[in-house]
């Protein structure tokens, strides 16, 4: 299985002057790697990721998505318009649409499965607090998040998509999850999915999206059911996005 890569967390970050730079120098960057890469950019600059990388090896995709396939809903994008713009993958449950904005499991949930209709990837985050890492219930955490997806969507809709575990107590607060931490989490992710179908579990990308860099990317590439990385902050600089795909 080749390692998949998405430049996933740029946030509110960019303008189209600085985007272009880094979308060019993504694209020229990763074009002799055998890693998987994909960049979700914000709305605004879906037409712009689509025109700089249209016909290379980078694939595009947005950082959320509506649950609703239109209607009365303003300020909403939905999975058929993100698909108008070629896009590929849609993020659904990152860390911070679940804490600001109160994304719950069954809203999750129910983006997870737009994007599904509309032909895209969804990229599920899933992930614990601080608090609740420190309480031991990170195991019952991530199990509640999956599952939501699973009792809503069935086993079968993983195999056509990506999971991403993000310690939210690891992303920017200057703690890091030590290898063996995240691969016992992907670990977990991969077992519960295995409950259901072997199969679906076997083929399944899990990502890791807790602040990995170059200089502990390829230590995290190297456990056994990390397929890949989110990329947070690294993903605003392009050498440092290209040195962390070609740890793989």
């Amino acid at each position: 299985m080749r390692k998949k890569f998405v430049a996933g967390n740029w946030k509110m970050h960019g303008s189209l002057a600085t985007n272009a730079a880094l979308l060019d120098g993504v694209r020229a960057g990763v074009a002799s790697l055998a890693a998987e890469v994909a960049v979700c950019v914000p709305y605004p600059y879906l037409d712009q990721a689509r025109g700089a990388l249209g016909g290379s090896n980078v694939a595009w995709g947005a950082q959320d998505v509506s649950e609703h396939a239109q209607g009365a809903y303003t300020g909403e994008v939905s999975a058929t318009m993100l698909a108008d713009f070629g896009c590929r993958y849609a993020i659904v449950g990152h860390s911070e649409r679940r804490s600001y904005y109160g994304d719950t499991d069954s809203v999750v949930a129910a983006k997870f499965e737009a994007a599904m209709k509309a032909n895209l990837v969804p990229i599920l985050c899933v992930g614990e607090t601080l608090d609740e890492r420190e309480k031991n219930v990170t195991a019952a955490v991530v199990t509640r998040q999956l599952d939501a997806v699973i009792s809503r969507c069935g086993i079968a809709a993983l195999a056509k998509s990506i999971v991403a575990y993000e310690p939210v107590w690891a992303i920017g607060t200057g703690l890091t999850a030590s290898p063996e931490q995240a691969q016992e989490v992907h670990a977990l992710i991969r077992a519960r999915v295995a409950r259901e179908d072997a199969g679906v579990a076997a083929g399944l990308r899990i990502l890791y999206g807790g602040s990995m860099k170059p200089g502990n990317a390829k230590e995290l590439m190297a456990q056994p059911d990390i397929d890949g990385g989110l990329i947070g902050g690294a993903a605003l600089v392009a050498a440092d996005f290209i040195a962390i795909c070609a740890a793989a």
